[in-house]
């Protein structure tokens, strides 16, 4: 098979054997997948997941949070790739070797129940119950939902209401708010034993975040009372920091506009041979 029909496989049907396949041959081996999954989770800041199974069945040591799977599928969700398999409805593909045709069908209800849905993926175990990761995109707003042991067998329909009810509940109470979209002049920070003696600074950042209506932004410049020569342009020499309820949000760093060199020989001379010739050419 082709890896990519098997991703197809994997995505919509959850295949279980699919999974393995595919980590034994991206990983050499499932213990090797799962060593990348691993590496990818802490890289994603992911403190309490660990993967010992590629499909997610239950093994000793396999575990995750609702949070930590949020913040998987928002990385997720930025390959477009990934987002055209997982709101495919159907996929046709054949065997290599004996032309064998398979359609998958995608199991997802959730992109049949809501305007902007985009997926994401299915599933169960005898531990976990029924779960389901969700995401939706509408007036560009994109929310993520999890659902974990969203009901046991017979109440298999229990993680689409549950999914709607979260998705509903941001749709309402959260609205998108520009942090920053442009550059912005500070002002001017005094500079020492320079040959100017302040610098202006600016901050720039493309920065939107979802807040739920009573939740508090504040934001707090972190800039030195004064700089000492030399300054390099574009160089960082504070930070503007964003806080949500008394929490650090997001930081971006303030910038020198200009370069400030500090005072050397060559500019003293210069200082003194400009003063000179000032007061000859004024008597």
């Amino acid at each position: 098979f082709y890896l990519k029909d098997l991703v197809y496989s994997l995505m919509l049907e959850s295949h279980n054997d699919t999974a393995v396949a595919i980590a034994e041959h991206v990983g050499k081996s499932v213990e090797g997948f799962a060593e990348m999954m691993n590496r990818k989770a802490e890289e994603l800041g992911c403190t309490h997941t660990h993967f010992i199974t590629p499909n997610g069945l239950d093994a000793q040591g396999h575990y995750t949070t609702p949070e930590e799977l949020a913040i998987i599928t928002s990385c997720a969700i930025k390959n477009g790739k990934f987002n055209e398999i997982t709101n495919t409805l159907s996929h046709e593909f054949k065997e290599i070797t004996t032309g064998k045709t398979y359609t998958v069908m995608n199991k997802n209800r959730f992109l049949y129940l809501m305007d902007g849905a985009m997926g994401v993926k299915t599933g169960f175990t005898n531990n976990a119950g029924y779960c389901f990761v969700g995401a939706l995109n509408r007036d560009g707003i994109t929310l993520i939902s999890v659902v974990l042991g969203s009901g046991w067998p017979p109440n298999k329909t229990y993680k689409w209401k549950d999914t709607q009810a979260l998705m509903n509940y941001g749709l309402k109470n959260y609205t998108n708010k520009v942090l920053i979209d442009q550059r912005i002049d500070v002002g001017n920070v005094p500079v020492s034993h320079g040959q100017m003696g302040n610098v202006p600074v600016y901050i720039e950042g493309n920065i939107t975040t979802l807040l739920r209506n009573d939740e508090n932004l504040t934001v707090k410049y972190v800039i030195p009372e004064q700089l000492k020569a030399p300054v390099i342009q574009n160089s960082s020499i504070g930070e503007l920091n964003f806080y949500i309820n008394g929490d650090l949000y997001k930081t971006i760093p303030i910038i020198a506009k200009e370069s400030i060199k500090d005072i050397d020989f060559n500019y003293c001379f210069k200082s003194i041979w400009w003063a000179f010739t000032s007061f000859f050419s004024y008597i």
